[in-house]
């Protein structure tokens, strides 16, 4: 069975009611950074709103973000809406904070008329610190942002400095100080481990200083080198500076214990939430429901089919352009030219990005085993049979194990790990901290299984 029939239909139900808008502008590059952004230097980029009435496409910086908000909001008022309000927005980057008030409110106020953005939405943004001050972040508040991620990465100067962050550690008390003067209750810190010279003491004293904060959200992630970034040139994984698999391994072990210890829940590999706290948005992503994407190198997902915007400037201005001249609408390759549904109809899919089920299967397994919570068995058997979820079980028995995959039943108690046939109910889960931090060997084996 394939899920690219020509015949398939989406369900209503299943449409997006989440939108992530790249904001690509960062004052430089990182060193570990591999996304689509535009680097603007260390230039002041905000302008008055009285500058960006007077002349929105002004040369210089300022006119380089104007420019792109411009073709920004081209884009989503080129997108059918499917008629259903958006219940999360997330403002990533590239440092969304390089946007003024006003811009960021054009892009809200663009949403709103064509989609609609629903009364208690989530409206997240990243926001770096050193290029914000007060006054804007009240403005950010002012304008509906409810949620911000404030990418700390660590509270070492010389780590900071190794890494090629623009901030200071002062300038993350401030900006934390700031915040919370703004009224914004749910903000998150964002962490990063095997950090090269980074040392387990340091990442202990990083975990000890954000808990002091008192943020309702940490993301604690591992250092990933990537081959085109300056890191990936400059090291190889697994040699010094870079701390040993071991050491990263414990890192990750430290972020468990003392961030659980403190009241934070470890809902998905890489994040940590006081109660009430989790990013919703996310969740969008790892529950792979459906969602808009807007901007530079975006992607949108919608039932099943992934689109993907150019990575670079130019192209994107010209792929909005060609479409605003045609009069096409849509969110990705399908949906340019499909006229808006009517609330009770489902709408023929003909695609040809739309992933195959083994594809929509490893994307259900990878996302869904990064949540605590894991993956209802009784859903996994209704959407893709129990032939395959038996097939699924027989590949992940080495790891049950280990105790790094577990199935508990609904009253959350674990099943013995000598069980041979997949049970019909309960929830697979990956183990915490071992099955979160072994969960790429066991992907792997999956992913060698059904691809």
């Amino acid at each position: 069975m394939s899920a690219a029939d020509s015949k398939e239909t989406i369900n209503l139900s299943a449409l997006p009611e989440a939108a992530y808008l790249h904001i690509p502008f960062c004052r430089r590059r990182c060193y570990y950074c591999d996304f689509a952004v535009s680097i603007v230097g260390d230039r002041p980029p905000v302008a008055r709103t009285n500058e960006l009435q007077s002349e929105p496409l002004q040369s210089g910086t300022f006119g380089t973000i104007a420019r792109y908000v411009e073709i920004l909001r081209q884009e989503i008022r080129g997108t059918a809406s499917f008629g259903k309000p958006l219940q999360t927005i997330f403002f990533g980057g590239g440092t969304p904070s390089l946007l003024s008030v006003e811009q960021l409110s054009q892009i809200l106020d663009t949403l709103n008329q064509q989609f609609g953005i629903a009364a208690g939405a989530e409206i997240s943004m990243e926001i770096d610190p050193g290029t914000f001050d007060l006054a804007q972040v009240q403005g950010y508040r002012a304008a509906g942002v409810n949620r911000v991620s404030l990418g700390v990465q660590a509270f070492q100067p010389e780590l900071l400095q190794a890494c090629g962050r623009s901030h200071t550690v002062a300038d993350v008390y401030q900006a934390v100080e700031w915040v919370q003067q703004a009224g914004f209750k749910n903000f998150s810190l964002d962490l990063i481990s095997g950090l090269p010279h980074q040392t387990l003491a340091d990442w202990q004293a990083s975990l000890e200083t954000a808990i002091a904060l008192v943020p309702t959200h940490l993301s604690c992630y591992d250092l990933t080198i990537e081959p085109i970034t300056a890191f990936g040139k400059q090291y190889k994984p697994g040699m010094q500076p870079l701390p040993s698999d071991e050491t990263t391994a414990e890192m990750y072990r430290t972020a468990q214990r003392l961030l659980t210890a403190a009241g934070y829940d470890h809902y998905e590999i890489s994040n940590y939430a006081k109660p009430g706290y989790q990013c919703r948005h996310n969740r969008v992503y790892w529950e792979n429901r459906s969602f808009y994407g807007f901007g530079m190198g975006a992607t949108s997902y919608i039932e099943h089919d992934r689109f993907c915007r150019p990575r670079k400037t130019r192209e994107y201005y010209e792929w909005v352009g060609e479409r605003q001249r045609s009069g096409e609408r849509g969110v990705g390759s399908r949906e340019w030219g499909k006229p808006e549904p009517s609330p009770s109809s489902s709408i023929p899919l003909q695609s040809e990005s739309q992933l195959q089920t083994s594809d929509i299967l490893l994307d259900t397994l990878m996302l869904g085993l990064r949540l605590a919570e894991g993956l209802s068995l009784s859903a996994l058997i209704e959407q893709f049979g129990r032939e395959t979820m038996q097939q699924v079980w027989a590949c992940l028995q080495p790891f049950h194990q280990k105790g790094w995959v577990v199935v508990r039943s609904g009253l959350n108690e674990a099943i013995a790990p000598s069980l041979a046939t997949l049970p019909d109910s309960g929830r697979l889960q990956l183990s915490d901290p071992e099955g979160f931090l072994f969960s790429n060997v066991i992907l792997v084996s999956l992913f060698e299984e059904f691809e």
